[in-house]
This record gives C-alpha cells, structure tokens and sequence, in this order.
C-alpha cells in the first residue's frame, strides 16, 4: 500500500508529461477562455459586469461566484496554464535528448530479407562492387548513413543504411518550443503591462494627455511589476476628431490631427511638436507605448450667469448610450460663487447640477414633443433635455462620485431639489426663479484615447512566427529511410538489393523510391539509351 502510494508523484508526473496531456490541457485553456470573450470583464469595464449583474439576477451571481468575470486572473485559468506550461516543458526536454542521441547513432542496420519490405527493387549492375559503392556514397551524399561489412551484415553481405528527414522532428520542437515561448512572453508581458483610457476633448484646454502620472488616465491597469513611478513621459494633444457617416449613419472612418512631443520636447513650445494623424487601427507608437483611438463622444458646454453677475462655462462629457445615433446622457455640477452664500451650509444648499439628454441631431417626438432623439450621429442640431437641480450635490463630500449622473439618495431624499425640465436648442438658455441663467452653448467632441505599454509584444509576435515556420516544417520534411545490399557476382557484375520504408506520411514516398532505386541499378542510364537509339533510327 505504502508503494503504490509512494509511486503516485511518478505516475502523475509521467501522465503530466505525456504529449496527449499537453493537447488536452491547450483544448482546456481554449474552452476556458471563451467566457472571457462572451461575458464583461471587471478588468475591462466594471460598470458592465454591474450591469450584466441587474440584468441577469442568480445567473450572474453564480457567474461571479465561478469567476467568469475574472477570467483571465482566476486561480482556475492560471492552473490550467501552469499545468500547460510545465506539461509542455516536461514532453519537450525528453524528446529534445532523444532526438539529440538519435543524430548521434547510425540508423539500424538492413534486415536479413529485404524483399519483405513494403517498397523493394533488385537486379544485376555491370560495374564492379567498388565502383557501386562510391555511386552510393554520391547518391546518399547528405543523408544520415552507415554501411556494415559482411562480417555485420545479417545475410552476410556488404550493405548500408541511410536516412532523411531528421528535420521534422526539429521542426515539431521547435513548434512546441515556440508555443512554450508564446506563454511565457505572455505571462511576462501580463506581469509588466499597463494600459489606460483618457478623454480628451479635442480643440480645447482638455484636448492635452500626458503620459507622466497614473492621476492623468481616467481608468488605469497594470501588471505586479508596475507601480505607476516609471511611465514612459510624453504628451499628446488632440486638435480635432472627424468622422465620415453613410446616410444610415453608419460609421465609415475616424481620425483625428495630433500633436506629440516624447522627453524634453514636451517643454518646447507646442507649436514644434510633431504632428501626424491619429485614425482607428492605426495608432501613435511613442517610446514603446501604443496610443490608439478608440471611440469618441459628444461633450455638450453649457455656461451658468449667477445673480452676481459672475459667468462659467463648463464643457462636459456626456456617455453615448447609443451607439448608432449617440444620444448621450450626463451631468453638471456647479459650485455657487465665493462670497455669495458665506455660511458653509447655505451654500452647499445653493450648489446647481442639471442631468439629462443630449442629441447630436436632435429630434423631439411624443406629446407636444417633449420627448429628445437623435436621428443622426453628426453634428448636425444639437439640443438638450435636461433637468435642473439646486441643493448638495456632494463636491466637497470627500466620495467619488459618478460623473455621468447625479445622486439618486440625495435627490429622493430631498437634499436636490428639481427646479425645472427643459428641452434647449443651441443657443438657448433656462431663468431659474433666483435670476440664475443657464445656457446650451453648443458642443465639443471628445476622443477615447487608449494608451497600451506591453514590453513583450515583439516576442509574441517572434514566437508567433516561428511557431508558424515549425508548423510548416513538421509537416512538409518527409522521414524516410533506404537499405541497399550488395553481392559481388564476379566478372565485374554486382547483385544490387534496396529496400525503403516511408518513417512517417507516405504520400509521394513511392515516386521517390522508384527514381531512386532506377538510379542505383542503372535503369535511368538504359532507359536514355533506348531513347537515344530510337532518336538515331
């Protein structure tokens, strides 16, 4: 009982390392990875998991529960990929040193009978034994031989062996040190990665990201190995963003005119950075990072004219809820202007906020048309349909708040107080009963920059690559192996015998045997003569 119990890390280890292991755990991490590809990921977008969450109720608890919102930094996902890692490190060493010892040994000698080999040619030469030796050695020049006297041979006869195609195996290890390569690249780059989102809005003073400090991204993540210290430094400013519609309104190109400047250059004057164009799928390669234009929105400006006679103007971004149309939704907040309420608690009780639509072309439908859409992406009739609120909106509550909406606590609990609802074109403005004046100036249009810093990419792609090229060779290189035995008849005479046998796929094996074996016994030479003959008469 004792040994069995003691043998079990010996036969985990051999089943762990047997190549059929290796393809089932590659098959495993494959089926593992698809609920990663169907289902939000928190890594990629919380606030979509929280919503798949409200949508799918139990379902999506037992999601959550079985990690498949986190797939790709689950316990089980790494398993199945240590597992695969180590299994192909344990069939890859073994097989590498067989290999090496097989490069190292002659190929085995030829059988006693060689007629019963699956392919076999004989017949009678008239040269002499030597002289069809040294054709031989020219024959097989290349090949992986040996040769074994008479007093070796197992019919007693001088005979030799030779093989090719000793490239396939190699091919298949290096296809599989490849793979082994691409997980480890992988796992490397997961571990020293970062990658973030940042909205500018293009053509104003938050048109500008630099890449010097995490405080800069709106979203940011990054590997084990990065602590946000050591960012590759440079800026980018963003002109403009164009985009080009169908009369559907679909969505036929992005661009976008920047300006950048990497290290010291970013302290010149603007107007000496480069400057190139920014377009999907085509991204900014600055010092290793990847600056990609992802999306782009609509940020609505809207100025308020408090009683005082003081004036702001705020340009917001707005989320686009829909994607063909963009009508968008978000919120503003303004402070009441210092010195108007002194006491803390009255001007917290005086802060406006408004929430509500925004429509890039605006349409108003329902009764007496109070109902915003939009029934195009451009920029065509911007409007608003907003709601406007006086009371604490919490910008000096210390909290994180949701840019895009408003507190629902702190509006039904009446600490927000709704003044009006009102639809605006551009241009036009909303009298609070204070004397406050709101006004829809018009809107910007915002980018969604994604900055990507991934040192291991180029070796993904090497492996990638070279995985490829060992995939080709594994299945184009052919083995296959020859035996010729040869008899001395005298008189300057030799009994020639060759055998083949095709190591692997047989597919075009016989066409080479036949060639090569009229080759040795001389039928090629005497098949030209009779052509040549013919030609004479």
């Amino acid at each position: 009982m004792l040994k069995a119990i003691l043998s079990l890390p010996k036969k985990g280890w051999q089943w762990l390392t047997k190549m059929k292991t290796a393809l089932v755990l590659l098959f495993l991490l494959a089926i593992a990875a698809i609920p990663g590809a169907l289902l939000p990921q928190r890594s990629l977008n919380e606030g979509n998991v929280i919503k798949y969450k409200e949508a799918n109720g139990k379902t999506a608890e037992v999601f959550d529960k079985l990690g498949l919102f986190d797939v790709f930094s689950s316990s089980w996902f790494a398993a199945i990929y240590v597992l695969l890692f180590v299994s192909l490190i344990g069939c890859i060493l073994p097989r590498t040193w067989d290999h090496y010892k097989a490069l190292r040994t002659a190929p085995p000698r030829a059988p006693k009978v060689l007629s019963r080999m699956p392919n076999f040619a004989s017949g009678t030469v008239d040269r002499p034994i030597d002289e069809v030796r040294t054709s031989l050695e020219a024959e097989f020049k290349g090949w992986h031989s040996s040769a074994t006297t008479p007093d070796n041979d197992r019919a007693g006869k001088w005979s030799m062996v030779a093989e090719k195609g000793y490239a396939r195996e190699v091919a298949n290890l290096v296809f599989h040190l490849a793979l082994v390569g691409i997980l480890v690249t992988v796992a490397a780059g997961r571990m020293a990665y970062y990658e973030g989102q940042a909205i500018v809005v293009a053509g104003t003073d938050r048109s500008q990201f630099c890449n010097s400090a995490v405080s800069n991204f709106d979203s940011f993540r990054h590997g084990p190995l990065v602590d946000g210290t050591k960012l590759n430094p440079y800026c980018v400013n963003v002109n403009n963003f164009e985009a080009e519609y169908l009369p559907n309104g679909q969505a036929t190109s992005f661009k976008s005119d920047v300006e950048y400047a990497t290290g010291d250059q970013v302290f010149d004057d603007p107007s000496e950075w480069s400057k190139t164009k920014l377009q999907v799928n085509h991204p900014l390669s600055l010092n290793g990072d990847n600056v990609y234009l992802q999306g782009h929105g609509y940020a609505p400006t809207f100025s308020i004219k408090w009683p005082n006679g003081e004036k702001r103007t705020e340009t917001i971004q707005f989320r686009p809820d829909d994607q063909v149309n963009f009508l968008s939704s978000g919120a503003v907040r303004w402070d009441p202007p210092a010195g108007m309420y002194p006491d803390l608690l009255d001007r917290r009780q005086h802060q406006i906020s408004i929430q509500g639509l925004f429509a890039p072309s605006a349409e108003f439908t329902g009764a007496k048309g109070a109902l915003l859409t939009s029934n195009y992406p451009a920029l065509r009739d911007p409007a608003v349909a907003i709601d406007v609120f006086r009371g604490d909106t919490g910008l000096d509550a210390g909290k994180a708040q949701n840019i895009f909406s408003l507190d629902p606590q702190a509006m039904h609990s009446g600490e927000m107080q709704k003044l009006d609802r009102v639809n605006l074109r551009q241009g036009e403005e909303v009298k609070l009963d204070d004397g406050t004046v709101i006004t829809f100036e018009g809107a910007k249009q915002f980018v969604n920059l994604q900055i990507r810093h991934d040192p291991t990419v180029g070796w993904v792609l090497v492996s990638a690559v070279v995985m490829l090229l060992g995939l080709v060779g594994s299945l184009m290189v052919k083995r296959r192996r020859f035996w010729v035995r040869l008899e001395d008849l005298g008189n300057g005479q030799t009994r020639v015998e060759v055998a083949g046998l095709a190591r692997t796929d047989s597919a075009g094996w016989g066409t080479e045997f036949n060639r090569r074996a009229e080759r040795i016994l001389g039928l090629e030479e005497e098949a030209l003569d009779e052509e040549d003959a013919d030609d004479f008469e």
